[in-house]
């Protein structure tokens, strides 16, 4: 008898000892959370800033306007650096934290440990997987290694050529509207730095230009209008509402298009350079040479050294060649953009660049070269001094791995840290009057005296821009190109200018500008 009842009190404890152990558990998990968050935000609320709301933080100021989000990020950098070099704010529960001058973007950006993007980049890994742009770690580290050798000089050289035929074509396509009425500019500029990138990251034509309805050309679009979307609405960053709202549907629809693109590519490309390594081991040095000639895109560089050094598989391709058709127009589209915009407000300015380029070409219609390239200096610093004022990138996001101490303040590990760009061209102890469009600031003894962060349009330290000097050469190609066989006036003053900070930094109604043909 009593060993049934031994285990009926056992049985009428159970349910109690089941209470207890969950919450000693409970506590035992969460506790220490809490107290960890509680770290954090007693750290991250000692650095100045916008009062902010228990969970929603900062939320409510902004509203859901994609373009008031990018406002009041700049607004807060205006109104918080003469006070401090860092500033604070709530995005919800996640802390972000601003750092309002070179001094204090050097110490994140140089740094070898804050390497990983934030996850605000995490909306991009649907279509670019962990590209170079958004991997982490040391995945980034392998890939970064392997990638640099294909934007050696000698392989950029080769591009000079498919820079001058698109921009021939655009330039051809601009004819028709030069005849000085106002036009937006914009997506002209945008499909040729499309089919650039494409004829250069994959070695093949899409003919954006003269097909801009393409499937391929509305989905890239597309799907950086919803990567947008989601990066500016919380709501619709956890994937369950996102696919609740319709938009995934929509986002898979174009993956579905962008990815068949691209893997097809890379299996015709893989294909064709098998075939050619079989050729080749078979064909005496002779015929060596002929098969030598062809231009190579980044991607048979990529499919090399996958041979020869470590394995990619098609997904690994397809993840750069991707990431580089989303980084590389945009942004250099943006880029020339703001240059003819800015060129196209100061006719002062104009005239230099004209007289360079006709220094240069005279009145000949010949290809730009390399050599052409270095005599462009004024040109170029028209670009600089255009991407000081507009940086397509307007914000640079990264997450810190571990707690960092700076200016006395302790930024906790896991927090958000922004170096916005935009905001820090701006500071008048490196750039007296900042709002000011010089060229001339770009002049080396100009530089000399600057702080080495205090201009950044491609980032800066280890996680730079790979690309700078393709982008950089193709502006200049573009830009000349343009400017050797148009006038440019631009329509909008500078003070009714609106622009948006997307994923890159745009003029909210395009760049509306008139063209004249040169005699």
């Amino acid at each position: 008898g009593s060993m049934a009842w031994l285990r009926n009190d056992v049985l009428s404890f159970l349910p109690d000892l089941i209470t207890y152990t969950t919450l000693t558990l409970v506590v035992a998990i969460v506790l220490p959370w809490l107290i960890r968050r509680q770290r954090k935000i007693w750290l991250i609320e000692q650095i100045p800033g916008p009062k902010a709301l228990p969970i929603l933080g900062n939320a409510l100021e902004v509203t859901v306007e994609p373009r008031e989000v990018f406002q009041a990020i700049i607004c807060s950098a205006r109104v918080w650096k003469h006070h401090t070099s860092l500033v604070r704010a709530w995005a919800g529960p996640f802390p972000l934290v601003q750092m309002t001058n070179c001094r204090t973007a050097e110490v994140i950006l140089s740094s070898q440990k804050h390497l990983d993007k934030s996850r605000e980049y995490n909306f991009l890994h649907p279509w670019l997987g962990t590209g170079l742009l958004t991997s982490t770690g040391s995945k980034w580290h392998s890939r970064r290694k392997l990638l640099t050798p294909a934007f050696h000089f000698k392989i950029l050289e080769d591009f000079v050529e498919v820079f001058n035929n698109q921009s021939n074509k655009m330039v051809q396509k601009l004819q028709q509207k030069a005849d000085g009425r106002p036009f937006d500019i914009f997506p002209f500029v945008t499909l040729c730095t499309l089919d650039i990138i494409c004829e250069t990251a994959m070695g093949c034509n899409i003919n954006a230009q003269d097909n801009s309805d393409s499937h391929y050309v509305k989905a890239v679009y597309r799907i950086g209008a919803l990567v947008q979307l989601r990066q500016a609405r919380p709501w619709l960053q956890p994937n369950i509402f996102f696919r609740l709202s319709g938009y995934a549907k929509e986002q898979d629809a174009c993956l579905k298009i962008l990815h068949k693109f691209s893997y097809d590519t890379i299996r015709s490309r893989r294909r064709e350079y098998l075939e050619m390594k079989q050729k080749k081991d078979a064909a005496s040095s002779e015929e060596d040479v002929i098969g030598k000639k062809k231009r190579l895109a980044f991607l048979d560089l990529l499919l090399e050294y996958s041979e020869q050094q470590t394995a990619l598989s098609d997904n690994d391709l397809r993840e750069e060649v991707d990431t580089f058709m989303f980084e590389g127009h945009d942004t250099t589209a943006a880029a020339i953009n703001w240059s003819l915009y800015l060129i196209g407000c100061y006719p002062e300015i104009q005239a230099r660049v004209d007289e360079e380029l006709q220094s240069i070409f005279g009145d000949s219609d010949r290809p730009v070269t390399m050599a052409d390239l270095r005599e462009m200096k004024y040109t170029e610093n028209c670009i600089k001094e255009a991407l000081r004022l507009f940086p397509s990138v307007p914000i640079l996001a990264r997450e810190l791995k571990e707690e960092v101490v700076i200016d006395n303040y302790r930024i906790p590990a896991g927090t958000t840290v922004m170096v916005v760009t935009y905001s820090l061209h701006r500071d008048p102890a490196q750039f007296p009057k900042p709002e000011v469009f010089d060229p001339d600031r770009f002049l080396p003894e100009n530089v000399s005296k600057r702080h080495p962060y205090a201009y950044i349009p491609f980032s800066a330290g280890p996680r730079n821009c790979i690309g700078q000097k393709f982008a950089l050469m193709e502006e200049k190609i573009l830009l000349s190109n343009i400017l050797r066989k148009f006038r440019v006036e631009s329509v909008t003053r500078r003070e009714d200018l609106r622009i948006l900070g997307e994923l890159i930094l745009r003029p909210e109604n395009g760049n509306t500008l008139k063209l004249t043909p040169r005699a």
